[in-house]
């Protein structure tokens, strides 16, 4: 919790004066934060890295790919930091600072100066939540929504507690692995977390280990704290070029994620977000990767979904062969399209729902 935090490339001393030159233009575009905790699990005589790629802006960030919503969430609004896409969840977008600013993240557009999509106040989004019974299911998102003050937390948690039809409340935070002492340090959070997440209702905090080596014994600390307060933990990471995009990487995070009691939950097809191109990995090398390291790993480890996040809907990427893609909507836009079986030709560099070539 008493981390330094690092908002400024001048302080990063591991980088020549030259890097901080080069790489000025792009911290003033995207936020950059780091602290010296994490920044502690960086080999900095690796210029590749995976720790580093995850939180060390590059060059390539002002490249013209992508854009910055490449999942169409503006459609998604329907009060003031609210997102209702399917039938049983809700988001609220309740924090636009994160712990760690990762440069890959498919929300890069909360951390500009010209865009404001979250706020501190959901009262517009709880009414919403409370009049639409058949949501069920909370994402407390942004951002990271346990970076908010312990305060505000009771309060959001107080307020989703008076709606009778909101069962699963959901913390989507990377601190596990960034700033893990912001959990276990701080009794009174887990005391809240605890009182609200009931033995009928609980409540699940969406983790985000994206390498091996952020599961350090800090982390595992916290993660057992979220655990005796009666807190879900589950996992979920995109597959990203140059940082988990190898078999035995993918495999070692599924096994010791599993190892801890944390259930892989999602590995997803990295977003065409804007400066992304680095973190790209083609559908039949990332499918390759995904069914290799669950081989590698127990029943446990394999409960991983291989999806993307479209437009259209969550959709479940089931194997490719022979040139063609096997999909199926894992959730959807239009309820008529969940469920639904797809097979697409397969151009050798597609990356995203969009590239693929209907059969």
């Amino acid at each position: 919790m008493h981390s330094k935090y690092l908002t400024h490339l001048q302080q990063i001393d591991e980088l020549s004066e030259q890097e901080r030159r080069t790489l000025a233009p792009i911290a003033e575009t995207f936020v950059f934060r780091l602290n010296d905790y994490y920044k502690g699990l960086i080999h900095w005589d690796d210029p590749d890295d995976p720790i580093r790629k995850l939180t060390i802006p590059s060059e390539t960030e002002l490249d013209e790919y992508g854009c910055l919503d490449p999942s169409d969430e503006r459609i998604n609004y329907v009060a003031p930091s609210c997102q209702h896409k399917y039938s049983t969840t809700a988001l609220l977008l309740v924090s636009e600072v994160c712990g760690s600013y990762c440069r890959f993240c498919f929300r890069k557009r909360l951390f500009r100066n010209d865009v404001h999509e979250t706020s501190l106040d959901v009262s517009d989004g709880v009414r919403y939540i409370a009049a639409h019974p058949e949501i069920s299911n909370v994402l407390l998102t942004g951002g990271d929504s346990l970076i908010l003050a312990t305060s505000k937390i009771e309060h959001i948690l107080h307020e989703l507690r008076q709606i009778p039809h909101v069962k699963i409340i959901r913390f989507g935070s990377k601190l596990t692995a960034f700033n893990p002492m912001r959990i276990y340090e701080d009794d009174r959070l887990l005391e809240v977390l605890e009182r609200y997440s009931r033995p009928d209702a609980r409540i699940y905090q969406m983790a985000h280990f994206n390498h091996p080596r952020e599961l350090t014994s800090r982390a595992l600390r916290a993660i057992a704290a979220l655990q005796k307060a009666g807190v879900i933990t589950v996992n979920q990471t995109p597959l990203l070029g140059g940082v988990n995009d190898d078999v035995n990487v993918l495999g070692e995070l599924l096994d010791r994620l599993s190892w801890a009691g944390v259930t892989p939950y999602y590995v997803f097809q990295n977003r065409p977000v804007a400066g992304n191109a680095d973190f790209v990995v083609p559908f039949e090398r990332a499918y390759d990767i995904v069914e290799g390291a669950k081989a590698k790993t127990s029943g446990l480890g394999k409960r991983i979904k291989f999806v993307m996040s479209h437009s259209s809907g969550k959709i479940e990427i089931l194997a490719v062969n022979n040139g063609r893609i096997y999909m199926k909507y894992h959730q959807a836009r239009d309820p008529n399209d969940y469920g639904r079986f797809l097979i697409h030709d397969l151009p050798p560099e597609a990356a995203w729902f969009d590239d693929l070539n209907l059969s």
